[in-house]
């Protein structure tokens, strides 16, 4: 089996991860102020469906009673976009214990399986009376009907991330375990042969091995290639000048996921520009996840900027796996 590098040269000279993405040019792609009612809009999970590029978006309506609300955004030319105006996860249930695991419905992960879109979302209980975020598992194959399945992880727990295919005859999911009560968010992961019960927890990657992550660092779905699973992740720092949100990118073996076989020690993305740098909060770069094309070698992510806009950067998938296994 040939890898990502052994099809696509890397021609260019590389010390460093920062200039492997680039920010497309009609950057932001959709802005909370182009939409009457609502205060922010930030963090995209990416999803190829019928032809187009979805974004589940995670906004804030002025008027919600709820922390946030996750709505559908839709695109042709992956570029410009439809927001609807209706929320489209909807966890509320009158029986326990959905009737108190309703808030917070932000900062979505999608993963396809099968014919399914299945769907982690981070839920604050009952106004932060019960310790939380947790993860709830959802699916949908249209993104017009959400069908909830259950909660899928234990709390602290923010941005699960599912593995698109089993390994080994089970499947996996990324955890993120922590940064609620103090502690340092770190990614672990976990197995399970029905995706709801869960187990067989292995630590995979704590923050802090490079500055830009030192506080916590956090998962998207994993991307299959050849020369392993590719996973963007964000990381925070917090200088002096206040935090930091950034975006890195990991590489785990294909057999044995819990095991790190690279990462790039320099950050893909910085809060660099001033629709990332000013917003609702200030200096903030954060995925969701990415889309990738590897016979065209295209790396799409969407990122959210500031909690005021969404983002798009592009850059090839042999550069991001070359810095991960540099190590640069």
């Amino acid at each position: 089996m040939h890898g990502i590098l052994d099809q696509h040269d890397i021609s260019r000279p590389l010390k460093d991860s920062t200039g492997v993405l680039r920010r497309h040019p009609a950057n932001p792609l959709i802005q909370a102020k182009d939409y009457p009612g609502i205060s922010s809009i930030f963090n995209p999970a990416p999803a190829l469906y019928n032809g187009k590029v979805i974004l589940l978006v995670s906004v804030l309506p002025f008027t919600t009673e709820r922390f946030g609300e996750t709505r559908v955004a839709e695109s042709e030319d992956k570029i410009h976009f439809t927001l609807r105006d209706e929320a489209f996860i909807n966890i509320h249930r009158d029986e326990f214990p959905y009737n108190v695991v309703c808030e917070h419905v932000i900062d979505n992960r999608i993963t396809k399986i099968d014919d399914w879109y299945y769907l982690i979302t981070p839920v604050q209980a009952d106004k932060g009376r019960f310790l939380s975020p947790v993860g709830v598992l959802g699916r949908t194959k249209d993104f017009e009907s959400y069908e909830l399945i259950e909660i899928i992880t234990q709390p602290l727990n923010r941005g699960a991330s599912l593995f698109p295919k089993k390994i080994n005859g089970k499947y996996y999911k990324l955890d993120r375990p922590g940064a609620g009560d103090g502690s340092a968010g770190s990614i672990w992961l976990s197995s399970s042969h029905d995706l709801i019960h869960w187990g067989c927890f292995r630590p995979v990657l704590a923050p802090g091995y490079s500055f830009w992550n030192r506080c916590k660092i956090g998962p998207t779905p994993p991307i299959w290639t050849p020369d392993g699973w590719l996973v963007i992740v964000h990381g925070v720092f917090n200088p002096a000048g206040g935090i930091c949100y950034y975006i890195g990118a990991v590489l785990l073996d294909l057999e044995e996921p819990w095991k790190v076989i690279g990462k790039t020690k320099s950050w893909l993305l910085a809060p660099e520009e001033r629709y990332e740098t000013n917003g609702m909060c200030d200096n903030v770069v954060f995925p969701c996840g990415a889309l990738a094309d590897l016979d065209k070698d295209e790396l799409f992510l969407y990122y959210g900027a500031a909690d005021s806009s969404i983002c798009l950067a592009t850059g090839k998938v042999s550069e991001v796996i070359y810095c991960c296994k540099q190590e640069i």
